[in-house]
């Protein structure tokens, strides 16, 4: 391990926050007290609910990974510290905190750790730190279905196969190759058996019993299980009969399926956890490529699993900030550490943690000050990104929203400038850009540039021309309903359900000074903020509840046809209920946007 001598301890650290709003001398002091420490791959640096930090941790190369009740809540790379908690409460960690490589960590002993945290500079870190720690452990645990009661019928995914007991093995076999299925059942009488792909290796592949041999012969009782068995017994009750198949049969001997050892083996893979650890455990692109691949069943296991649309979106949200920040890091593996602190910011839906599979991915990047050469680096960076994403199943957006375009790629005062140039000259151009940027959030780096933006965003409310500007954009999607408020042929949900609301609840909330970014978020806080009346506010939270359902049905259906997800339904094709439904949700919207005529006068 290269140590740093004190000088480049401190110029290190005074790239990062909270340390550069130090003086040259505090920061000289920090520097002299603090020690390198080395952690290998896998080391832990904290225990959940161990011994209490006694140091600041600030990393230096490498990279660790917070992890709570045994699940990836967050990685943290050079810049960022950790144990802040336990250090100031004296109390044990509430993350175990291990290297997910070889880490060098500069450790800060609690008495200059303390003097530091109680500073204005100290403390806003300190909050933002909680913060996104406290919503990435909320959205990691929310709304999972849980492991331990997915029960067997859940699993079933297609229904049984039959024969009678006297046709031959060669018979049996065939209709086996044919129904695509590693198992088929006999029924004589109250009696239950099974021929499987093993038993048909065993005894008459690699055994003597001729294929044109009666298949009652080679048969074995069924293992049976009720459909209300929690799955995980299944795979108990599996090892304990020896066998590599169990039978779901329920309470009037009526069998829902078979299930094998691999459909069991594969039951973690519908955890979210579990496709998260995949995601940042890859070690390159083609692991990755084949983890995502896996995405899609997670989507219909969430949507089985009776877990609402809006909770999919934050699950779905939180895999695609799991893959951003793992291509982020095999591609500073490659590259070489960054030349200076930096913030990766994603955009809509993402941002709003309202992800879809028919959504595209919006990203930017802010940086520190630097030369040619440093953009050059982030615009390497920006590349490998956006080629990863591609690789792995993902849309970029149409429009170039991504940090591989120098357009949403600059340092961070250039940033601040930017969205003060919104709010100030509020021309097309700027419009386009607020839409788009003024939903953000920041996933990975250590740059502080979160708290520049929003502070530029609770200015929104003193600028009436962008305001009534805003109003007007709002307006610009309309939902698709024909004469008297009839649905048309098609219906992109999109762009006349999504979108028209999203844009709403961003505009009441920007005009009133509120800066959160999800949309269900956005309509409830105008109204406590008595912006919204309640009809209007529940009106609208509805409609996209409806909206974000049908869409996301629509998704699953597609995937089960096996074509790509997009957003276009047709209503006709919908149940009664789900059409009815759809429609008074455009209408909820149409309304709404009549209700902006107030700021949107004629001309503008």
């Amino acid at each position: 391990m290269d140590t740093l001598n004190t000088a480049e301890r401190a110029g290190f650290l005074a790239r990062f926050s909270p340390f550069d709003a130090l003086e040259p001398e505090e920061l000289e002091a920090i520097a002299v007290a603090a020690e390198e420490r080395l952690y290998e791959a896998g080391e832990a640096a904290l225990v959940e609910d161990g011994p209490p930090a006694e140091h600041l941790f600030v990393i230096r190369e490498g990279s660790m990974e917070l992890d709570h009740d045994g699940e990836v809540v967050d990685v943290l790379g050079p810049g960022e510290t950790f144990a802040e908690p336990s250090l100031l409460s004296g109390l044990s960690p509430a993350f175990t905190v291990r290297a997910r490589e070889e880490t060098v960590c500069l450790l800060i002993p609690r008495n200059e750790a303390l003097n530091l945290y109680a500073r204005p500079a100290g403390i806003a870190r300190l909050a933002t730190n909680f913060r996104r720690r406290l919503v990435q452990t909320g959205h990691v645990v929310h709304a999972m279905p849980e492991l331990g009661t997915i029960r067997v019928a859940e699993l079933v995914s297609r229904p049984p196969v039959f024969c009678e007991a006297g046709v031959t093995i060669r018979k049996a076999a065939q209709t086996m190759t044919e129904e695509h299925s590693t198992a088929i059942l006999v029924r004589d009488g109250a009696n239950l058996s099974i021929l499987t792909d093993a038993v048909l290796r065993e005894r008459v592949v690699a055994g003597e019993m001729p294929a044109g041999s009666p298949v009652s012969l080679i048969v074995r009782p069924a293992v049976q299980v009720d459909p209300s068995r929690i799955a995980v017994d299944a795979v108990v009750e599996m090892l304990d009969a020896g066998t590599d198949h169990i039978v779901v049969v329920d309470t009037e001997r009526r069998v829902v399926g078979v299930l094998s050892a691999a459909d069991l083996a594969g039951l973690e893979t519908r955890s979210p956890f579990a496709l998260r650890h995949a995601i940042l455990s890859a070690h390159d692109e083609e692991e990755l490529v084949a983890a995502c691949q896996r995405l899609r069943r997670l989507f219909l296991a969430l949507l089985d699993a009776g877990i609402a649309s809006l909770d999919v979106g934050r699950v779905l949200s939180l895999q695609v900030d799991s893959l951003t920040e793992r291509l982020i890091e095999l591609s500073i593996a490659r590259r070489g550490p960054a030349p200076t602190a930096w913030a990766w910011l994603v955009l809509g839906s993402a941002a709003r943690r309202e992800f879809t599979l028919g959504s595209d991915v919006e990203n930017a990047l802010a940086y520190d000050e630097g030369g040619s050469e440093v953009d050059a680096y982030f615009a390497q960076l920006g590349d490998d990104v956006a080629r990863g994403l591609m690789r792995c199943g993902f849309e970029l957006d149409p429009n170039d929203v991504v940090a591989s375009n120098a357009l949403w790629r600059m340092p961070a005062s250039r940033w601040v400038e930017v969205f003060r140039e919104c709010l100030e000259s509020p021309d097309r151009s700027h419009l386009i850009r607020a839409n788009v940027a003024f939903d953000f959030r920041q996933i990975a780096g250590a740059l502080e540039v979160a708290p520049r933006l929003v502070a530029v965003l609770r200015d929104v409310k003193d600028h009436p021309d962008l305001v009534r500007r805003l109003a007007r954009m709002a307006t610009d999607f309309k939902p698709p309903l024909g004469r008297r408020g009839s649905l048309p042929l098609s219906v992109d949900l999109k762009q006349g359900g999504v979108i028209p609301i999203a844009n709403l609840a961003r505009f009441f909330a920007l005009s009133s000074g509120i800066t959160i970014s999800s949309t269900i978020s956005r309509l409830a806080a105008v109204h406590e903020a008595g912006v919204l009346d309640a009809e209007t506010s529940a009106s609208l939270r509805e409609a996209f509840e409806i909206v974000m359902d049908v869409r996301l049905e629509h998704h699953a259906r597609q995937l089960l046809a096996e074509a790509e997800p997009d957003n276009v339904v047709d209503p006709a094709a919908l149940p009664p209920l789900a059409r009815a439904q759809l429609r008074e949700a455009l209408r909820a919207i149409a309304h709404a946007q009549k209700q902006l005529s107030v700021y949107v006068p004629l001309g503008l």
